[in-house]
């Protein structure tokens, strides 16, 4: 092989290795919330009040390429957790509404993420995915700040489920007017894996 061949083939062999070593290196990024830290709140009216109350997380892991923005993993709520404080009208939301013994479980699982979390000031962030209630999966799109303490992470993120369009029972009455769309707001602590340091 001659000399200037030579060269140019150690300079694309360099190429290939750096570019690989590169893909190698580019580290997804784990979130793992944890289920004893994380509140869910949520807020319904009607026509004598607002009803505020809350429901509990069970698993929470979201794996994405911040990169790309390739995202997987799964938000799982049990859905016999939801307390508004009056045991009687929450046994008939899990009745009559959420049908939990049909459809025990609230899920959402994100496929894709912009926005990437940086130490120091909260970050601004969309997630985009399926969110799944009674059975059906329906397309969410929520905005997500987040700040970075270390490898420590919180989470906030406000969004409303339109439950009555989303084809979940209507639980007004002749003479109680509940309203047809559900506020929802999270507050989820938990760690990170995957920073570039």
């Amino acid at each position: 092989m001659k000399p200037f061949s030579k060269r140019i083939y150690l300079t694309v062999a360099v190429v290939v290795c750096l570019a690989l070593g590169q893909h190698v290196h580019a580290q997804k990024m784990t979130v793992h919330l944890d289920p004893a830290q994380t509140e869910i709140r949520w807020t319904l009216t009607d026509t004598l009040h607002t009803v505020h109350g809350t429901f509990k997380l069970k698993v929470g892991t979201m794996i994405f390429d911040p990169k790309t923005g390739m995202a997987e993993g799964e938000l799982l709520v049990d859905a016999n957790t939801g307390d508004s404080g009056i045991g009687q009208r929450d046994k008939a939301m899990k009745k009559t509404v959420l049908e939990t013994q049909r459809y025990p479980m609230v899920s959402f699982h994100p496929a894709k993420v912009a926005g990437e979390p940086k130490p120091g000031n909260t970050q601004d962030m969309t997630v985009d995915g399926t969110f799944n209630i009674h059975g059906a999966d329906h397309p969410l799109r929520v905005g997500v700040k987040v700040q970075l303490d270390g490898n420590n992470v919180t989470a906030t993120t406000h969004f409303v489920v339109p439950y009555v369009d989303w084809g979940l029972k209507d639980p007004s009455n002749f003479v109680l007017k509940v309203g047809k769309d559900v506020s929802v707001d999270v507050v989820a602590h938990g760690t990170i894996e995957g920073m570039h340091n």
